[in-house]
């Protein structure tokens, strides 16, 4: 089977990021504990996510409003749906540096284009919430759904569906449109805990079938992002 270019090329960055040693940098503001700086993938290349080291430095701009209208831009709850994990920012570092970089793992930036273009958490693709609620045999929700590593499963045969129904052949993970068997690790933001995009991709995704133990929820999104001066790159 042959890997397609841009694959070969994250697989390659991924195999250096990982044989790399952890430089110690002394610096007065690091990530966590453990982490001065990480390094991720993103659109093929590596960049190094660093928070602002500037102690008097602050948030400016959309992020830094305490107001939003709401509805639609309500706070949004801890726990968005049964089985998927909220986290934070110490786990988003982990998934980025290891889940992103490996590929085994896809953090979604789910917010419509014209906010993904202001800017964007290093190793983010944006995928909007709207693709993801596409019905089943639209064509950019397949192509996206199989980036994810999901497949579709085509015309199945009503024998199969019976032998599946009635457990004689394996049927996790799979449902009549899709097969989950090789989906991805998922983290999933927006703007930040009051913004529903992300929530309703997360929903719209279990509805199609994606197993809820693969989704993550990072409900700060970029306000929280950014409130801790966290690197953020342009697409």
């Amino acid at each position: 089977m042959k890997i397609p270019f841009r694959e070969m090329i994250n697989q390659l960055l991924a195999a250096v990021l990982l044989s790399l040693p952890i430089a110690a940098l002394a610096l007065d503001v690091q990530l966590d504990e453990k982490r001065p700086t990480l390094e991720t993938i993103h659109e093929g290349h590596v960049v190094k996510i660093e928070r602002e080291q500037n102690l008097n430095h602050t948030i400016s701009g959309f992020f830094a409003r305490t107001a939003h209208k709401c509805p639609p831009h309500c706070a949004q709850p801890i726990a968005i749906a049964p089985g998927v994990k909220t986290i934070g920012e110490v786990e988003l570092f982990d998934f980025l540096q290891n889940d992103v970089v490996t590929g085994s793992g896809v953090l979604i930036d789910a917010r419509l284009p014209e906010w993904n273009q202001k800017g964007t958490i290093p190793g983010s693709v944006n995928i909007p919430f709207t693709i993801l609620q596409a019905s089943a045999d639209d064509p950019q929700l397949a192509d996206t759904l199989h980036q994810l590593g999901v497949r579709k499963r085509g015309k199945i045969e009503t024998s199969t569906q019976l032998l599946e129904k009635i457990g004689l052949l394996s049927s996790d993970l799979k449902n009549d449109d899709w097969d989950f068997g090789q989906a991805k690790k998922l983290v999933l933001f927006c703007n930040g805990p009051w913004c529903g995009q992300s929530p309703r991709g997360i929903r719209a995704l279990l509805k199609l079938g994606y197993p809820a133990d693969r989704i993550h929820y990072y409900r700060g999104g970029m306000q929280m992002w950014q409130l801790y001066g966290l690197t953020t790159i342009v697409p």
